[in-house]
């Protein structure tokens, strides 16, 4: 299994992270990252500035540093109604990735959230999204939606159920970190780990790990804005 480092869902102190896009690009490096997806939180009054503050600091960390830099938002607590019209307007101010927040069993997300999002062709990633449904998860596959196993604390609680559920529809699964800090960054042998412990089979772990992290880069280059 060829070992690549692919977080498609951190935080900067453009939200709430602790590190500014910089330094928290510099330590995914020094930690072994290929991909890093920075994803602030953000709401409609907040995204354009976020992306366009992303997209400077990303173009100075890659011209030095060998590292590929995904800018996106995160849809956080936003109104369920109101996440196809916010994704669509992200992906029109240039972001490469958007993940939506989702009903983690611990916070207190609005209920329809992980439908809304799978049901929309412009969102990427659903983040933790607790006790998704079996219809959801089909949706996810209809709309190319990846589903989130999350290092996070508490976010992880159901990392079982998701990891059930791809397996039974086919959803493509990711592991992310969902860092605010450096000692959230991954390792390879943490991701490892994670994977385990949802379930995931030595085949599933190296499709999760190193296959759809590129079949959504392929997906975010196909629908890229010229």
């Amino acid at each position: 299994m060829i070992k690549t480092i692919a977080d498609l869902h951190t935080h900067t102190f453009l939200s709430d992270g602790v590190l500014s896009p910089c330094e928290l690009i510099h330590r995914a490096f020094l930690n072994g990252y290929q991909v890093i997806g920075l994803t602030d939180h953000v709401g409609l009054g907040t995204m354009e500035r976020v992306l366009a503050e992303l997209r400077e600091e990303r173009r100075l960390a890659e011209k030095y540093w060998a590292i590929k830099i995904l800018v996106g938002v995160e849809l956080t607590h936003v109104p369920a109604a109101a996440i196809s019209e916010l994704a669509k307007r992200a992906k029109d101010l240039g972001a490469d990735l958007v993940v939506v927040h989702g009903e983690t069993l611990v916070e207190p997300v609005e209920p329809g959230t992980n439908r809304a999002a799978v049901s929309c062709p412009e969102v990427d990633v659903l983040a933790h999204p607790g006790l998704l449904t079996e219809e959801e998860a089909r949706l996810a596959v209809e709309n190319g939606v990846f589903l989130e196993l999350s290092s996070r604390r508490g976010h992880c609680l159901a990392n079982g159920h998701v990891a059930a559920l791809a397996r039974k529809t086919g959803a493509h699964l990711l592991i992310n970190s969902d860092g605010h800090q450096p000692s959230d960054l991954l390792t390879w042998e943490f991701v490892s780990r994670v994977g385990r412990g949802a379930g995931l089979d030595a085949a599933e772990l190296e499709q999760v790990m190193c296959e759809n992290p590129q079949k959504l880069l392929r997906k975010i280059k196909g629908c890229a804005k010229d």
